[in-house]
């Protein structure tokens, strides 16, 4: 059973000085890949540097809403540059929040920010990793404007409605489901299940945060930080959920990433 990590962070400082164990962790329990998201120009480098130095790592660099106050003004000019010697790249992580998460974060700064970048990525025809926490409409709006998106854009740690799913859907998104998925209202999780295209539905863990929620009745100790070999955790609960076995919503989910970050340039493509 194989799967692919669509969405973590293995650069944060709160995991770099273990990001081998942690790797080889995930890999011996079947996940071949993961698309490790920068945040800032502060950890573009490190996320370069870790996607030259494990053939698994496929590289995405992007700014991120809540990183957007300490940009530089020549941020852009940077991330482009990334692009141009980083040819094995997806762009991400990029969005809009307008969820209490963001508060104090310039709401009219994060559209100036995330325009330009979804641009980018339709420019390179790389996927694109979006973050977007209660501002689907703005969303819907920018993506009508600057898409279709055929090399798709991800929708990380997904928690929209099941009516914006097709919307979304028809200009090229991808659902992705991480540890955040298992706390949410289970009939509402089921809903948004069944609006998902099979064709676009992915599994991540958003390491090391989206820990999934723990068993209530286990005695052991709760971990504090999430790691992509949580993958399974997720897995699990997504198949119980949608009435799937494990096997197949895995075969089904690695089938649409490998497919997805099988650009040109990408690594899955040398690999394969």
């Amino acid at each position: 059973m194989k799967l692919f990590d669509a969405h973590c962070h293995l650069q944060d400082k709160r995991v770099i000085d273990k990001a081998s164990e942690l790797i080889s962790a995930a890999l011996a329990v079947g996940v071949t890949n993961f698309a490790v998201n920068g945040t800032s120009e502060k950890d573009w480098d490190l996320v370069k540097e870790m996607g030259e130095m494990y053939p698994s790592v496929v590289p995405c660099f992007g700014l991120h809403p809540w990183f957007i106050a300490d940009r530089s003004p020549h941020w852009l000019k940077t991330l482009r540059k990334f692009f141009e010697t980083t040819p094995t790249a997806a762009v991400g992580e990029i969005g809009l929040d307008k969820s209490p998460l963001a508060s104090g974060i310039d709401y009219a700064d994060q559209l100036v920010v995330f325009r330009p970048q979804l641009e980018l990525a339709k420019e390179l025809n790389r996927p694109v990793a979006v973050h977007c926490i209660d501002a689907f409409d703005d969303l819907l709006e920018i993506m009508r404007s600057v898409g279709p998106f055929p090399a798709g854009v991800i929708l990380h740690s997904f928690n929209g409605s099941a009516e914006v799913v097709p919307k979304l859907a028809e200009l090229g998104a991808y659902f992705s489901l991480s540890g955040w998925f298992t706390y949410i209202d289970e009939k509402i999780a089921k809903n948004t299940l069944k609006s998902i295209p099979s064709d676009r539905f992915l599994l991540e863990t958003d390491s090391p945060d989206g820990l999934p929620k723990a068993d209530e009745s286990s005695s052991d100790p709760k971990p504090t930080l999430n790691e992509p070999a949580n993958i399974l955790a997720v897995l699990d609960y997504v198949a119980n959920l949608s009435s799937m076995k494990k096997e197949e919503l895995a075969e089904l989910t690695y089938g649409n990433t490998v497919r997805l970050f099988s650009y040109p340039g990408s690594k899955l493509l040398t690999d394969q």
